[in-house]
């Protein structure tokens, strides 16, 4: 049965500090292949659109979007005039789901509109907020949502248990192999990280797993991709001999990729201990690529990939500067990890395992 679903995130058109923008452009394009008719809605003024648009590459970034993506649906609304918008594109639909960097006051005017207008609406959560800043969610009617999708099974128990709401599913990321394929050569020399500064989240673990491991390897290339990273932080990189090179548009990452012998991830701290074994989007997009990954402190507690097969978890610093070291040396251990992941990927993580899950929780909700 094809379903009229509607989308709502913060912004499609940008991935500037906007992880989410990854999984959500993969799920849509896969449900649309399904079948589905989807819309995707963004405010004209979002704030990652309009921070991409001063970046020399704003251009570029905007144009691999729309190649990509040429079947999206993509409408933009003027957050003052949102009421009658909403009125009129949601009035056909049957499941609108609202990302959970959606304004409260947007997702809330949707949720008064569902019982007159007959749609289901979820709440799609792929954030750390509920866990560190839950006044923050606080503001959206929680209990008028028909279920919520969490993208950890720490965070769904989050809203089934603190927030009280009816239902909940795991509903993890994964991803987007249509444009992440593997393209990792045994002969590339590159060791990188591509993340952004975050607020503070994670500046004592990039110095101790990635600045201070780097800055003693030898005849080392490596660079880091991101925004927001302060003068200070640019300063240690280039101290380190790591290179700094700013915004990556997401879908050049596979380029990226396809250049170095092994990625770094290095989530923040909230998914080490309270938020612990979920796993962020650039580890799914390494593991697409075929490339091997070595990371800061992290236990994979859902049992989503295999640890020592599909990746390498290290304990401090010293050990990260051992392993990155080992694995330079060691071409097959490098060929064993990418393989093994990129295989976990195509069974298990897919964008397409994902919108066929959709399916089935809007089956749940009867639809």
């Amino acid at each position: 049965m094809s379903l009229r679903l509607r989308f709502f995130a913060h912004s499609w058109r940008s991935d500037w500090n906007h992880g989410n923008a990854h999984f959500l452009r993969g799920l849509v394009d896969e449900l649309t292949k399904l079948g589905h008719q989807v819309r995707c809605y963004e405010a004209e003024n979002a704030w990652s659109y309009l921070n991409l648009l001063h970046e020399e590459s704003a251009s570029d970034s905007i144009q691999q979007f729309k190649a990509a993506f040429p079947n999206l649906d993509l409408r933009t609304y003027p957050e003052d005039a949102f009421q009658q918008f909403a009125e009129t594109e949601l009035r056909d639909s049957d499941i609108v789901v609202i990302h959970e960097w959606n304004p409260p006051e947007i997702a809330n005017t949707i949720l008064s509109l569902k019982r007159r207008l007959g749609f289901r609406v979820l709440l799609h959560d792929t954030h750390h907020r509920a866990y560190t800043n839950p006044q923050q969610i606080a503001k959206f009617h929680l209990q008028d949502f028909d279920g919520v999708l969490a993208f950890g099974e720490p965070v769904r128990r989050i809203y089934l248990e603190f927030f009280n709401v009816q239902r909940a599913w795991t509903f993890h990321e994964a991803a987007d192999t249509a444009r992440f394929r593997s393209t990792f050569s045994s002969a590339s020399t590159e060791i990188n990280w591509i993340g952004n500064w975050g607020d503070e989240e994670r500046t004592r673990e990039l110095h101790e797993f990635l600045t201070e491991p780097l800055r003693s390897l030898e005849n080392k290339q490596a660079a880091v991709y991101g925004v927001r990273y302060p003068q200070q932080a640019k300063t240690q990189l280039q101290s380190a001999g790591i290179e700094y090179r700013g915004y990556l548009p997401n879908l050049s990452a596979p380029g990226v990729y396809s250049q170095c012998a092994l990625t770094l991830h290095i989530p923040r701290r909230f998914y080490s201990n309270g938020l612990g074994g979920i796993p962020t989007i650039r580890l799914f997009e390494a593991f697409a690529c075929g490339v091997p990954v070595v990371c800061s402190p992290w236990e994979d507690h859902e049992h989503l990939f295999s640890p020592n097969q599909d990746f390498i978890s290290v304990s401090d610093g010293r050990a990260m500067k051992s392993e990155i070291a080992h694995l330079l040396r060691d071409d097959a251990a490098r060929i064993q990890l990418s393989s093994s992941a990129l295989d976990t990927i195509q069974r298990r993580h897919t964008c397409h395992h994902r919108a066929i899950q959709f399916q089935h929780i809007c089956e749940e909700l009867g639809k």
